[in-house]
């Protein structure tokens, strides 16, 4: 029988920094891992964008969370000998005049803090291939992550330690120990076990109660000679320089029902949405597509069961995934450690009357 204090279920970007985080405060986890090339964090383009949308509005706890992420990230650098996470600025184009003298007038009350210098004359630096005909924001202290490249190192490492495991996790196999904790299948034994599955949580036994909805992201690689190696642009898609003319173009945003897989559709919507930002040709070299974990209020889900104190939840990150997960995973650690409540904006109780209504419908 292993022995372990936490039993994470899941190794996408929420699993990956919730295990760090534990195993850096000196606890024994295990990781069971469904083995999915195209799980949504390895498809993610990875952005860390703290001016985001249609609304340009500053993120939510955008400081902290930039700052926890880029600290993170580049521990996992200097463990691991790799380089993951390239800080780069975001130029963010208007679409009109009118928004153009609206965002110019909002910029007075400094709504965006130090991620943005002065707008006031409503320009952008040069920008190779790219023609802004209102002018933008130039976003600092944003930039992306090569999730799929973090996660492949990480798990390596967790494979070779014997602390992650690939393999499909059964909730039917976990049963309640009367001494406290759990055993799965005969073989762990657990103080506590965590949800990190993603859009899979829907069919938890446990946590299917909670708001969260798939969404599947198709996004392109392309390449595309001449655009900007050294900036990401950002107007109704995104577009990430990776490096020897390549792209990453994303994303689509499609709630169910939808399509499995890559579409067509996808492919000429985001090849549209480049062409709106240069009239450089390009091509398309790859696609892909995966499903987001995503809450009717866009905040990731963090607590504990109801009924089940050993029982936890650490999901819902959403296309945020890479700027939320580090110091989520920091909240989430000082309640399984230390007792200390989770954000409200965050904490799984806001939905209780959810889980109070399900149990009464039994």
């Amino acid at each position: 029988m292993l022995h372990v204090d936490y039993l994470i279920i899941g190794y996408g970007i929420a699993g990956a920094t919730l295990a760090a985080e534990l195993r850096g405060r000196g606890r024994k986890v295990l990781v069971l891992d469904t083995l999915q090339p195209d799980s949504a964090s390895r498809v993610a383009a990875g952005l860390m964008n703290p001016v985001a949308g249609k609304r340009f509005a500053l993120a939510w706890r955008a400081d902290e969370l930039l700052t926890a992420a880029a600290e993170f990230y580049h521990a996992q650098e200097q463990r691991l000998g790799r380089s993951f996470f390239q800080a780069l600025p975001i130029a963010k184009f208007f679409s009109s005049v009118q928004e153009q003298n609206a965002l110019l007038a909002r910029s007075a009350d400094r709504p965006w803090l130090d991620f943005v210098e002065d707008i006031s004359a409503g320009e952008l630096p040069p920008l190779p291939g790219v023609s802004p005909q209102f002018g933008g924001l130039l976003v600092q202290r944003g930039g992306f992550v090569l999730v799929e490249e973090l996660l492949l190192a990480l798990t390596a490492e967790g494979l070779a330690a014997g602390w992650l495991r690939h393999e499909t996790f059964d909730w039917a196999a976990l049963v309640a120990d009367p001494a406290g904790g759990f055993c799965y299948a005969g073989r762990v034994q657990a103080r506590h076990v965590i949800s990190c599955e993603g859009a899979a949580t829907i069919q938890n036994p446990y946590f299917s109660w909670l708001p969260l909805t798939p969404n599947q992201g198709e996004v392109l690689t392309v390449e595309c000679p001449g655009l900007p190696a050294d900036t990401v642009l950002n107007k109704g898609a995104y577009v990430v320089p990776l490096g020897n003319e390549r792209l990453r173009v994303g994303a689509t945003y499609r709630w169910p029902p939808f399509a499995a897989g890559i579409t067509a559709e996808a492919r000429e919507e985001l090849g549209q949405r480049l062409s709106e930002l240069t009239k450089l040709p390009f091509r398309v070299v790859g696609q892909r597509a995966g499903v987001r974990p995503a809450v009717r209020d866009r905040k990731p889900l963090l607590g504990t069961h109801p009924d089940s104190p050993g029982l936890h939840v650490f999901n819902g990150m959403g296309s945020k995934g890479v700027m939320f997960a580090p110091r989520l995973a920091q909240v989430m650690a000082d309640w399984l450690e230390n007792d200390t409540e989770p954000w409200p904006e965050v904490n799984i109780r806001r939905y209780l009357s959810l889980y109070a209504a399900g149990m009464a419908a039994k």
